[in-house]
């Protein structure tokens, strides 16, 4: 038998969004003194996509490396997002560990829950981080109590409840074993690391076993394979076989680098053994779960299962008046090789064609998730059109479906009462509530993801934006009632043209705009919404016919109401069944599906 890999740990960080996981990881690559200067490195190392970086969210797996007393820790930092879980689930198949980092302020949230259930169903050993130690308001004995609970609730051994709790200000830089202790660096979470987490299990002398977990493409080597070696070693020049993950296909080809993670860079080597994360390039058509391996010896790891996308979306080839003018990939080729690319990094997405060749439907994890592949297309100077977001339902013993979520809200006693009549509305079924001395409560409510839908946008505006909104799926059940929602009625564009403050102005009296002076519009193009139901037709582009009374055009742009700018989030949120989203580099506009002619 060889030997394991004693200088390696292996270890996931996961945590709920916005619980400073991965300003955490930035203070570990300091402390990993990771470069000479470490103040050169800023902030947000990690967050590499501009989406991330302007939401603060993490929304790709990444890895990176710390050598801490001659040990390497992998690091992998993945997102928090529910929405995202299909990258927390192929990540845990790199890991030996995982380090839950939890805020001092919220505790345990719904997506903490889901994550530290994905992790311990693989098996993996469990650490704590109660991170933000140095908020005023923070509450850790509370939130330690909350974790020990949550730990009861989804442990799925004895082993797994006996885990190490440590402290932290990852903003200021220090990690401490107990309250009292001198708070001076990372030290001790990385000595803590070291203790904890065994090194990863695997034979160096036997046969090849890579299991490929995440992708990446680089200009001058093409596809790069991440994952890490379970099994023997890999080197440049090795003649490698390539097991599909589904099908069980075999095809062979050459290794052409190898590289292991330093940092936030990456290290060509000449020899990587069991327990290493590497990068792989020179293999083709490789997509995430499939096995790396001896071609003399070939042997498949299990596949990395996901679970299936709860809504889904119609992606279609924009057909405005509009068409072209402002993107640069507009053609239902382009669009579906985009998507195309994207699956093959994005486990969690599904793409299926449909009668017509102009229109793709896409189903994913959640709003969140498909919005965000959409911002990314639109960044990258594609244009399109989609569809009201809707839930995927399933037959299950000839009984339809559909996907329940658990969703839990944080806001003031205040708005109690208005935020249950919307959701009895939507079907959804209270289960907890919870008060703060502080007027502050928490309610838990399980409800379909159809009553999720559009909701978003319903909680800012009920809790005038003074509350934070968290869901995670929970489970497929009998799809029961109808939801009747209250929609605004619309105001519609009658005339093609430029919008002019009087005509916006007289579309005022009706209701509240979308658009500003000067704005582009078409015919059928959405423009406005009123309290009542049925649509109303507006002239915005109307000039005021000229009299001898002589009425400023400075006096009407003083009377004109701001207008109201939707993102892409509310816009998916806002739409009807019977309208679309135009989707451009620059604009995004509600539309009619059909036009007035």
């Amino acid at each position: 038998m060889g030997k394991s890999n004693e200088n390696i740990r292996n270890l996931a960080i996961i945590a709920h969004v916005d619980h400073g996981k991965t300003t955490l990881v930035d203070s570990l690559l300091k402390q990993g003194r990771l470069s000479r200067d470490s103040e050169k490195l800023g902030n947000l190392i990690m967050d590499s996509n501009p989406l991330e970086r302007e939401r603060g969210i993490t929304i790709l797996a990444k890895n990176t490396a710390v050598t801490y007393k001659d040990i390497k820790i992998n690091i992998i930092d993945t997102p928090g997002h529910a929405d995202f879980s299909g990258e927390v689930e192929r990540i845990m198949h790199m890991a030996n560990g995982c380090l839950l980092v939890i805020d001092a302020v919220d505790g345990p949230m719904p997506q903490t829950r889901f994550v530290l259930d994905q992790a311990l169903n693989k098996d993996v050993v469990p650490m704590v981080l109660i991170n933000k130690i140095d908020r005023p308001e923070a509450r850790v004995d509370e939130v330690i109590e909350m974790v020990q609970d949550l730990f009861l609730d989804t442990a799925k051994s004895a082993d797994q409840l006996d885990f190490p709790i440590l402290y932290s200000s990852a903003r200021d830089g220090y990690a401490i074993k107990d309250l009292d202790s001198p708070k001076s660096d990372m030290g001790p979470l990385l000595d803590a690391i070291i203790e904890h987490i065994p090194p990863p299990k695997g034979d160096t002398d036997a046969s090849l076993q890579m299991l490929v977990a995440a992708l990446d493409y680089d200009v001058y080597s093409g596809q790069v394979a991440i994952g890490r070696i379970f099994n023997g070693g890999i080197n440049p020049k090795k003649q490698v076989c390539l097991i599909k993950g589904i099908d069980g296909k075999h095809n062979s080809y050459i290794v052409e680098k190898v590289h292991v993670f330093d940092g936030v860079k990456r290290l060509e080597v000449n020899n990587a053994q069991a327990g290493d994360i590497i990068a792989v390039s020179g293999l083709e058509n490789v997509s995430i779960g499939d096995t790396i391996c001896d071609l003399e010896n070939p042997l498949p790891l299990p596949s990395i299962h996901i679970d299936e996308p709860t809504v889904k979306m119609t992606i279609l080839v924009n057909n405005s008046p509009f068409m072209g003018k402002e993107g640069v990939h507009c053609t239902s080729r382009l669009i579906l090789d985009r998507l195309n690319q994207e699956l093959k990094t994005n486990l969690s997405l599904k793409v299926e064609s449909t009668s017509t060749p102009e229109a793709f439907i896409i189903s994913g994890r959640g709003e969140l998730h498909l919005s965000v592949l959409l911002e990314t297309m639109r960044r990258e100077l594609y244009e399109f059109q989609v569809s009201k977001p809707e839930p995927v339902f399933k037959k299950i013993n000839n009984i339809i479906h559909e996907p329940y979520e658990h969703l839990i809200m944080d806001t003031s006693q205040e708005f109690l009462g208005a935020l249950t009549e919307e959701l009895v509305s939507r079907l959804g079924k209270f289960s907890n509530m919870t008060s703060s001395p502080d007027g502050n409560i928490r309610l838990e409510y399980d409800i379909p993801t159809r009553g999720l839908i559009g909701f978003r946008s319903i909680f800012i505006r009920i809790t005038r934006g003074n509350g934070i909104l968290n869901s995670v799926f929970d489970k497929f059940k009998p799809k029961l009632g109808e939801i009747k929602l209250r929609t605004a009625g619309r105001l519609v564009a009658s005339q093609s043209g430029k919008a002019v403050s009087y005509g916006l102005l007289n579309s005022q009296e009706r209701g509240s705009t979308f658009v500003e002076p000067g704005t582009d519009i078409y015919q059928g193009m959405i423009v406005g919404m009123h309290s009542r139901n049925q649509d109303i037709l507006v002239n915005v582009c109307k000039e005021k016919k000229l009299t001898n009374m002589r009425s400023s055009t400075a006096d009407i742009v003083k009377r004109l109401s701001p207008p109201i700018i939707m993102t892409l989030e509310e816009s998916l949120d806002f739409i009807s069944i019977d309208e679309l989203l135009e989707v451009t580099p620059k604009n995004i506009r509600l539309r009619k599906r059909e036009l007035i002619q």
